[in-house]
This record gives C-alpha cells, sequence and structure tokens, in this order.
C-alpha cells in the first residue's frame, strides 16, 4: 500500500470529527512535493485531481481535504514520528551507517523567523549519509549558538559504530570528538578560528613540515571547474604537545586548498581538518572533504532551490518541522528513479504523468 510508510503514526485527533485517514493525508502531502507542489493549496488540489488515482481518500468520493484540514494537520503532528517515518525509508536502502560518512549540519528554516515576530527561528540539525544521499536523523533547535548541545543529542539517535562522522567547525569540540570515539566510530572535523590554538597549529604544521602524502582532484559542473589539492601530516608534527594531548586519538591532520575556476574569475579557498584516522593516503581524505560539503550541494541546496523551502512560511505548531521532514523524504523518493533529468524536471514529468510517478514510487520501494 501507498501510504504504509505512514501507518504507523499515532492518530490522536478526536474519533469521529476526522473525515480523512491520516496516513492518507500525510501521503498526499509527500506526492504533492514529489510532483512540485509547495503548500497546503497544492495539497489540497493533488487531493481534489489526483490522490484518488492513488487509492487515496477513495471512501470519500463526494468531498476532498482542503487546505485548513493539511495545515490544522501538520501543525498537530508529534514531529518525532514523521522523522522517524523518514528514517525507516532510509534503512530500506542503508542498514547499517558502518563504513559510510555521516556529515552533520544544521539548517535555519528562513520562513518560520520574520522579523517582526522577534524570533531567531528554527534550526534543523541534519545526519546525511553522503555516499547514499540519505537523511538517517535530525535533531530541532531553537538557535545556531545550540548546536553544540544538539550534535551530541542527534549522534544519540544513531547507531554510528564504523562510520566517519564529520563535522564543520562548530562541532569541533574535545568532547564531541570523545562522543565519537566512545560510540567506536572515526571523526572528521573541520578546524577554524573557533579553535584558535589548534588552528595556529595546524597552520604551522604545514608550513614547517612537508606532505606524508598528497593528491589532486577535479571535478566539472554547471560550467565550473573546481580542483581539489590534499595534503596530510601526522598529528605529531603539532609543536605545542599541550595541544595535541587535549584532542582525544587525534592521528592526522589534513589541509584542502580548493580553486574554483568560474570562466571569468577564480575563488581560492584552504580548508584544515583533523581526524583520529591514519590512513596513509591523501586521496582518502580528500573524498572525505568533498563528502563533507555534500550536504549543503545535495541537501541544503536542493531544499532551497528545488523545494523552495526558504519560502515556506508555515509557522503554526510544528508544520515548519513536519513539512521540512516530508520535503527530505520527497527528495529521497525522487533521487532513488534515477535518468538524466534534473529534480526539478523528475518532479515536473510526475506532475503530469501517472505512470512516471507510480514507477518513481516502485523504485523508491513504497
Amino acid at each position: 500500500m501507498l501510504n504504509e510508510i505512514f501507518m504507523t503514526v499515532p492518530d490522536h485527533r478526536v474519533t469521529g470529527r476526522c473525515t480523512y485517514a491520516l496516513s492518507d493525508l500525510l501521503t498526499i502531502a509527500l506526492l504533492t512535493y514529489i510532483c512540485g507542489g509547495e503548500d497546503y493549496v497544492d495539497m489540497s488540489e493533488f487531493a481534489y485531481y489526483r490522490a484518488r488515482d492513488f487509492g487515496l481518500i477513495a471512501d470519500r468520493p463526494d468531498r476532498s481535504p482542503s487546505p485548513d484540514t493539511f495545515e490544522r494537520l501538520m501543525s498537530a503532528v508529534d514531529p518525532d514520528e514523521i522523522e522517524r517515518c523518514l528514517v525507516e525509508h532510509g534503512r530500506k536502502f542503508l542498514d547499517t551507517l558502518a563504513e559510510k560518512q555521516v556529515v552533520i549540519d544544521g539548517k535555519k528554516l528562513r520562513g518560520t523567523s520574520p522579523k517582526q515576530h522577534g524570533s531567531k527561528g528554527d534550526y534543523i540539525m541534519n545526519a546525511y549519509v553522503s555516499e547514499n544521499h540519505i537523511v538517517v536523523g535530525q535533531q530541532r533547535l531553537k538557535d545556531k549558538e545550540n548546536e553544540i548541545v544538539a550534535i551530541p543529542q542527534l549522534l544519540e539517535k544513531l547507531d554510528i559504530e564504523g562510520a566517519t562522522i564529520s563535522i564543520d567547525a562548530i562541532g569541533t569540540q574535545i568532547n564531541i570528538a570523545q562522543n565519537i570515539l566512545d560510540r567506536k566510530a572515526h571523526y572528521f572535523l573541520a578546524v577554524k578560528d573557533n579553535q584558535g590554538a589548534l588552528n595556529e597549529q595546524v597552520i604551522d604544521a604545514f608550513r614547517y613540515n612537508k606532505p606524508t602524502d598528497s593528491a589532486s582532484q577535479m571535478d566539472a559542473d554547471h560550467g565550473r571547474i573546481e580542483i581539489r589539492d590534499c595534503r596530510i601530516l601526522k598529528a605529531d608534527t603539532i609543536e605545542d604537545k599541550d595541544v595535541l594531548a587535549r584532542w582525544p586519538g587525534l592521528k592526522t591532520l589534513v589541509e584542502v586548498t580548493s580553486s574554483v575556476d568560474y570562466g571569468d574569475h577564480t575563488a581560492t579557498a584552504v580548508r584544515r581538518y583533523i581526524s583520529d584516522e591514519d590512513y596513509p593516503k591523501a586521496a582518502y581524505f580528500n573524498m572525505l572533504a568533498r563528502g563533507h560539503w555534500s550536504i549543503e550541494n545535495q541537501l541544503h541546496w536542493n531544499l532551497d532551490v528545488t523545494f523552495l523551502e526558504d519560502a515556506c512560511r508555515a509557522r503554526k505548531g510544528y508544520a515548519s518541522l513536519n513539512l521540512s521532514t516530508i520535503r527530505k523524504l520527497a527528495m529521497q523518493v525522487i533521487k532513488e528513479h534515477v535518468d538524466k533529468s534534473s529534480l526539478k524536471k523528475r518532479r515536473f514529468k510526475a506532475s503530469l504523468s501517472n505512470d512516471y510517478l507510480t514507477d518513481m514510487l516502485l523504485k523508491a520501494k513504497f
């Protein structure tokens, strides 16, 4: 059954006052996003014109849910239950996180924080498997400064044994590194000015020591050419041994210089990382550095550009979080249907053809 993924979501609505099954409404919301819809009105329109083609709300042929119905639903459903559906769907394609790179990064739901409300808005901390483009967990927080608290909470939800956890500089904290090691996983952490002493020592290590290995990788996409040169050093090249001793299990220092040729100009950036792994090949760490940015390029960019998440103004109750989770589930469904079309074009095709949409759902194991 198409709506089976939402069957286990508890329905706390008043018995006898609800016209439509909860699982049907959630499935309609998902299909609306897959087909290029953006808001509650689009969900209502999809329900009226196409839901019965997929066996949804078929027991009420004389009525269709209104936009208000979807607004009340998304505001009230427990976001942990919708997140569980997202994670369980990902597990159909990924049984274990061992030997995978799990990227942790936060994204602000911009539409939830208009200036006139005086709110900083919601952030969602995502755990994203870079190799499979699958979200395996998320954690809601009210302020970006709380990421340091939210990261261990998110990691606690995941079985990360054997995985490599990569986090941007805000998560480069001694206790987080120790937490990852205690969970029998590896860390790959960005180093910036928030860790001043460590950052200076890593810069000096590469300035005064010859790398133990180096590797270069080139990518061409969207009219630009990017070259990433990676160099690695043993962690014991850090001169200040007190700084070295603070970081549990630290084995490797990584420096990546990225040069992006846009045709009319070139942009260069240097990024540095620390890792508890002592793999001797720079190409491996170059791959991790590229994978670390996949959450920005593959997840956050698509949510904003393809699904227009930043334009969403849903603020009531749990709506912003629930809608974001359903967008991620829609994205996973679309990405499983591999063809030469972009995600945007695949959504357009799904809006035109029931056969195309059905094939997409079958490949996504619905």
